[in-house]
This record gives C-alpha cells, sequence and structure tokens, in this order.
C-alpha cells in the first residue's frame, strides 16, 4: 500500500508569512476606522506594506500584490465613508503606491543588512506621500486658496473640523516605520533558521 503524496507548495514559509504580514498591515487602516477612528488618525503602514511586499513576496506577485491589496482597502474606506469606490484621489495615491513597490522592487537584490535601506526607503515613500496626496487634496479642493498659502495650509493645518495633515502625516510615518521594523526583524529572523535548518541537513 503507497502512502499518498502531498504536493509541495510553491510558497516557502517566509513568503507565506511575508503575504499574511501584507494583508494583515494594508487592511488594518480599515479595521482601524471602526475600532478607534479617533485614535492616532491615519495611523497604518500604508508604505510599508506595499515596499515590503515588493521586497519580500517572490516573482511578479511582490508588484501586484501589494497594489491590488491597497486599492481593496482603498475601496473599503471609501464604501464606509459613503463616497465613490473610485475617486479622484486615486490620481495621487496609485502613483505613490508604485513608487514605494519600485522602491522595494529595487532592494530585492539586497541578501543582508536589510533593516537601515527597508526603513530608509519607507521613509522616503512616506514623505512622498505625503507631499503628493496632499498637494492633490489642495488642487482639486474649493476650500483650499489656490495660492502658496493655501499649498502650506494643506500640507500643515488641513481643513478646519479634522485634525492637521501634519498630525496624518506623524502617525502615518510612524506606523510605516514599525510596521517596516517588524517586517525585516521577521523575515531576517525566518532567513536565519531556514539557513540553520539548511546546514542541519546536508
Amino acid at each position: 500500500m503507497t502512502m499518498p503524496t502531498f504536493q509541495r507548495s510553491p510558497f516557502s514559509r517566509s513568503e507565506i508569512i511575508a503575504l499574511l504580514l501584507l494583508l494583515s498591515g494594508v487592511f488594518f487602516r480599515v479595521i482601524r476606522v471602526d475600532l478607534a477612528p479617533e485614535t492616532l488618525p491615519n495611523f497604518s503602514p500604508l508604505m510599508a506594506s506595499a515596499l515590503c511586499g515588493a521586497l519580500f513576496l517572490p516573482g511578479v506577485l511582490g508588484l501586484i500584490i501589494p497594489v491590488v491589496a491597497l486599492l481593496v482597502s482603498d475601496a473599503l474606506l471609501n464604501l464606509h465613508y459613503g463616497v465613490p469606490v473610485l475617486s479622484v484621489q486615486l490620481l495621487w495615491t496609485l502613483p505613490c503606491y508604485l513608487i514605494a513597490v519600485g522602491i522595494g522592487w529595487s532592494l530585492r537584490s539586497r541578501r543582508t543588512g536589510m533593516m537601515f535601506p527597508a526603513l530608509s526607503g519607507t521613509l522616503a515613500a512616506s514623505v512622498i506621500f505625503y507631499l503628493v496626496t496632499n498637494t492633490g487634496c489642495w488642487f482639486g479642493h474649493a476650500a483650499y486658496p489656490q495660492s502658496f498659502a493655501g499649498w502650506v495650509q494643506a500640507l500643515t493645518t488641513g481643513l478646519p473640523g479634522y485634525p492637521p495633515t501634519w498630525a496624518f502625516f506623524r502617525n502615518g510615518l510612524l506606523g510605516d516605520l514599525l510596521f517596516a521594523s517588524l517586517f525585516v526583524s521577521l523575515e531576517s529572523s525566518l532567513t536565519v533558521v531556514k539557513r540553520k535548518d539548511a546546514l542541519l541537513v546536508s
């Protein structure tokens, strides 16, 4: 009697964990809106999810999955707030997602010392997202004066009745850096374990 054989998963343990971390980070922003909307607004690993997903997911999936997951989370948030699923904000957010994915993809050739490049790339992507999206809001929102002073307002205090945009940036950057640190630390630990297992087998 022959024992049944099980087909090996095409993904490694570290790649599966990377996918789970990516999806958890992306959809944390959706869950947070319901559970703690007033606590640290915009505290979500937006850019870190895109960058780390491109960095650690295998092959072309590292390009596709982060962007698709972020766009789906955008659509869910739009539904939550009662605005069109596809809004003009996509013109500002999608290029930022692609930039973050591109930064992560460019770091794939590195095998060691990933923490500093990943955090630096996350910081750069977060700053770009902050500048591009708030400039887009300034340009497309009638409540902002279409002047240099109005642009500065969009980057700092924002509109009355809402938390200041600098606070959104601070909270978002904090979420990005914390998540990127966790992501890289866990993936590095799994790589060490994988190498030790390979040595034991050999």
